[in-house]
């Protein structure tokens, strides 16, 4: 089943001139698959995701999740399918340094308010406890080492049960041991939970490890 459909898809800077970014670009993912975004600086893996995420609704083509397509949609629309679908996780967490690691996680689910925050917070937990930092669930997120801070933001990308998990050099700010250990809790979510892993990333040791690798250059799929 593919989860996610992107057909032919342009994408055009305007200012300061128009430059053309992304150049026709179909593919597809598959449910429970774990895509690796490659190519050199420049050539669009960023504008990609942006595209994928929802964030950027500025371009041309055709761009399927789950069935249902984004263009056209209200940006309201658009941010209510986000909470619900997608989840975040990025090279710099952006967590909350006074809340704690468990508040953190929970904001999401809070907000997205479909279950009474005692259920939230029970299922915070035990994202803390499926990435092995359920022993930091109390304590500010300020306080937390870099490599726990990325699996506090992977269970909060995680706790409204999305349908793709979307990462933007995920390990980018991360040792290599953190890296390693960051790429494995991806690939145990994708075949474990049925889990979608889409990550933009630069580090070809990660992404080779992955099921499936879109590299980009010049704004055109290279290979696939």
């Amino acid at each position: 089943m593919n989860i996610l459909e992107a057909k032919d898809i342009h994408k055009y800077f305007r200012e300061p001139t128009e430059f053309h970014v992304l150049k026709g670009l179909t593919f597809h993912i598959e449910k429970g698959k774990f895509i690796s975004i490659t190519g050199k600086s420049g050539s669009g893996k960023s504008t990609l995701l942006y595209l994928l995420s929802t964030m950027d609704t500025d371009f041309e083509g055709s761009i399927k999740i789950n069935g249902e397509e984004m263009r056209g949609k209200s940006n309201r629309w658009l941010a209510d399918f986000r909470n619900h679908h997608i989840g975040f996780v990025f090279q710099f967490h952006f967590l909350l340094p006074e809340f704690s690691a468990l508040r953190n996680v929970m904001l999401p689910g809070l907000k997205r308010a479909q279950q009474p925050p005692d259920e939230v917070e029970h299922k915070a937990y035990e994202l803390l406890k499926l990435l092995d930092v359920e022993d930091q669930a109390k304590k500010r997120a300020v306080l937390l080492s870099g490599g726990q801070q990325q699996r506090v933001a992977i269970a909060r990308a995680l706790i409204n049960d999305p349908l793709i998990v979307m990462g933007d050099e995920p390990t980018g700010n991360l040792d290599s041991r953190n890296s390693a250990i960051v790429f494995d809790l991806f690939s145990q979510l994708a075949a474990e939970r049925g889990q979608t892993m889409l990550m933009v990333t630069h580090d070809d040791e990660f992404a080779e490890k992955s099921d499936h690798i879109i590299h980009l250059a010049d704004g055109r799929i290279d290979k696939q």
